[in-house]
């Protein structure tokens, strides 16, 4: 034992530094993948799970409460190993004091933006094609971007706004420009069976709700002070098509928009709360748990107190009109949330948001083949423009907080990858722990 013993302290004193650079950039390279191609995925599946008429046959909150429930459960075993393993109380996964409760009620708040995140994209979907969804939601960068700037205290150095500048200029020329379809198309021949048929109940109970949806709208066109002789009116043949492209196009884009604001807050706040002071210490898989017993929770509410989703929850049941595309989006969309909270966790937001890039890459490039996205000369001119200004904004990524070294450097340390160096004359773990009171000026960066 004391030559093996004696041969690997040789090892770690000769290149210490090599181990660890190959083992975090090993965890990293794991994690960005790992991120890139269940983010990839997803963004295909939302579009194969959808019916001939481009909606979904299936409850799209149905989907998150399924990989809300799905991480949690994980969580809890992970948990539950943790806390047994250390030795401490299982009080620690729930609240036992007035402190703990309301320590324990700051994870409802970005399990709540979650929530309206991942609920906005099935509609995105529904009417923006693929491409012009992936390219628009880079609006996440600035959002982020400002929100590392208000809450994390981070600095951008002028470069890095002006690249945003660009960023956001360069979007909304693609996005108004004239060429190029823009708005979803439903893909046709791979619409797959149902995993189960309905019941006789479920078949009339969907029956009545489809009579009665199109007896409202008659009354409604009824009503209408003279719509006798104004429908028997001739109207161009294009007159409708137009304006209900006009109308999904405005839609599709609000709603994007808003969800690039709900998820920035939601990761920014995520980060804070799992590095801030003694939960930058804590299991991840606990931390986790308390997020996703609110997620589940949010998803519940959002079926329950719908009347319409909650009666068709009675009558067909949870898994209605759920397919073979919806039972591997729930999936996906259940180890894509665990990927970003590692990410958090270990990374930052900035290399979510990086890594993210990629999938805009590759979700472009397979929409050409896919879901027959036919470009315009102008969106060739215009995207290049954009993934630029995200290189230019990365690479001029100007030097990090003191604060902000200092935290990820006890990050390494508790992760083991600074374990050697903090067992010398102890001039290291003295530095990780010493407050830092030096600030960068501000004429270099903002």
């Amino acid at each position: 034992m004391a030559p093996y013993s004696s041969s690997s302290a040789r090892c770690c004193s000769c290149c210490p530094r090599g181990c660890r650079c190959s083992r975090t950039a090993a965890c990293t390279l794991g994690l960005g993948l790992g991120f890139v191609t269940l983010g990839t995925s997803r963004i295909l599946l939302l579009k194969f799970a959808a019916n001939a008429d481009n909606k979904y046959d299936f409850l799209p909150a149905s989907v998150n409460l399924l990989a809300e429930a799905i991480k949690l459960v994980f969580c809890l075993i992970m948990a539950l190993r943790v806390i047994v393993r250390e030795g401490r109380p299982f009080k620690d996964l729930c609240c036992p004091s007035g402190s703990s409760f309301l320590s324990y009620m700051k994870w409802s708040v970005p399990a709540f933006l979650y929530f309206l995140d991942n609920l906005i994209i099935f509609y995105v979907m529904t009417y923006l094609q693929p491409a012009m969804a992936v390219l628009f939601s880079n609006v996440v960068i600035l959002t982020t971007a400002v929100l590392f700037r208000l809450v994390l205290k981070r600095r951008l150095s002028w470069v890095q706004w002006a690249a945003l500048i660009i960023l956001f200029l360069s979007i909304v020329a693609l996005t108004m420009g004239t060429g190029g379809s823009q708005h979803a198309i439903a893909v046709h021949g791979l619409h797959v069976s149902p995993l189960s048929q309905p019941s006789n109940s479920c078949l009339a109970f969907t029956q009545h709700q489809l009579e009665l949806q199109n007896r409202s709208l008659g009354a409604t066109a009824g009503d209408r002070p003279g719509s006798d002789w104004i429908d028997g009116l001739p109207e161009p043949a294009w007159s409708e098509p137009v304006v209900r492209q006009l109308r999904r196009f405005g839609v599709g884009y609000v709603l994007l928009l808003v969800q690039c604001f709900v998820s920035s807050m939601a990761n920014i706040y995520n980060e804070k709360i799992l590095k801030e002071g003694e939960q930058l210490t804590e299991s991840i898989f606990v931390q986790n748990s308390k997020l996703y017993a609110f997620g589940t929770l949010f998803n519940a509410l959002a079926l329950a107190l719908r009347p319409a989703d909650r009666a068709l929850i009675l009558h067909c049941g949870l898994l209605h009109g759920h397919s073979a595309f919806s039972a591997a989006l729930v999936a996906v969309t259940a180890a894509l949330g665990l990927s970003v909270a590692f990410i958090l966790k270990f990374r930052d937001n900035m290399f979510h948001v990086l890594t993210g890039q990629i999938t805009t890459v590759l979700v472009t490039a397979l929409s050409l083949f896919l879901f027959r996205f036919r470009p315009s000369a102008d969106f060739f001119l215009q995207a290049p423009v954009v993934l630029l200004a995200i290189f230019i904004y990365h690479a001029s990524r100007s030097q990090p907080d003191p604060d902000y070294a200092l935290q990820m450097e006890r990050l390494r340390v508790l992760n083991g990858e600074a374990l050697e160096r903090s067992r010398g004359d102890g001039e290291e773990l003295e530095r990780l722990t010493k407050p830092n009171t030096d600030s960068d000026s501000e004429e270099e960066s903002l």
